[in-house]
């Protein structure tokens, strides 16, 4: 792994990326509130405009993209164009909700926005299990003007039950491991990769530590390869992907970006990881030693 492509620059706050057999990767943009296709000759199309702040995105069993939209926040600019989070609610924030959107269309609808009587504060990522049900993390608010606490849900795409399964601090990227027996999530602050045996119903075991990494870091949103091994984008001073195996050996590959968001595995064999680099606002793509898991209702 000794380098990389980038495929397109220029987006606001990519993340979320998902890749097509025809080589287009379809991303979010979260300071843009858009949903982005990005052809393989680097040209790029506005797919729809959900407005908030459409944070991860997957296909779902009905061949449409779901999004969680985490309502939106405050952006500042670097000085040579880096786009940043301020951790601020904008003044009159959207509530967080999760998206369904036709990509033949753009049309999109609201599918959740509360579990029960508890609004959705910031959804955060997504992933579909084997039967169809939605996994999505909400990373939680703490501002002067909204506060609610992070958590794991399970869902069904058609809108009809949705369950708190677990609660967290900063719950931030989801993954199933293969057999689709384990879930995993991804927390910012303290960062640190969880793990839960899956029950039924959308109850979960006994929560475990795979690993965690020290220093002024923090973990995104993460991919899982074909052999289980959990690959989370991460922040800040130790920007890049951290590989870790479920027994919690790590390994580290760096990239010259404080938001390295999000991974997912696309090209011949699933071997190529394309990767969002979101302070500077480009998705690349690179080698990866190994292929990455086949998702389920992805295309690959």
């Amino acid at each position: 792994m000794s380098g990389f492509t980038v495929l397109g620059e220029g987006f606001l706050f990519p993340e979320g990326p998902v890749a097509f057999p025809d080589g287009a990767v379809i991303f979010v943009e979260i300071a843009g509130g858009n949903v982005t296709r990005l052809w393989g000759d680097g040209k790029s199309e506005v797919v729809a405009h959900l407005g908030g702040g459409p944070n991860g995105a997957a296909l779902g069993p009905d061949g449409a993209l779901y999004v969680c939209n985490n309502g939106g926040m405050g952006w500042t600019r670097g000085p040579n164009g880096e786009v940043n989070p301020t951790g601020e609610k904008p003044d009159n924030p959207e509530y967080g909700r999760v998206e369904r959107v036709d990509l033949t269309t753009g049309k999109s609808e609201c599918v959740y926005d509360r579990c029960g009587d508890r609004r959705l504060n910031a959804p955060n990522d997504l992933v579909f299990d084997a039967q169809g049900g939605l996994w999505f993390t909400d990373f939680g608010t703490d501002s002067e003007r909204r506060h609610g606490g992070s958590a794991l849900f399970h869902a069904s795409p058609d809108g009809t039950s949705i369950v708190e399964a677990a609660l967290g601090k900063s719950f931030n990227g989801v993954g199933l491991s293969p057999d689709g027996k384990t879930i995993y999530a991804a927390e910012t602050f303290g960062t640190t990769l969880w793990a839960w045996p899956i029950e039924t119903g959308g109850r979960l075991g006994t929560q475990r530590s795979i690993g965690t990494l020290e220093g002024e870091t923090g973990f995104d949103s993460l991919a899982v390869t074909e052999a289980g091994n959990i690959c989370v984008a991460t922040l800040w001073a130790g920007a890049g992907i951290s590989t870790f195996t479920p027994e919690g050996v790590s390994s580290h590959v760096p990239l010259p970006d404080i938001f390295t968001t999000n991974i997912c595995f696309g090209g011949p064999d699933r071997r190529t990881a394309f990767i969002t680099l979101a302070n500077t606002g480009k998705v690349i793509a690179m080698d990866w030693p190994e292929p990455g898991l086949a998702l389920n209702f992805n295309p690959y």
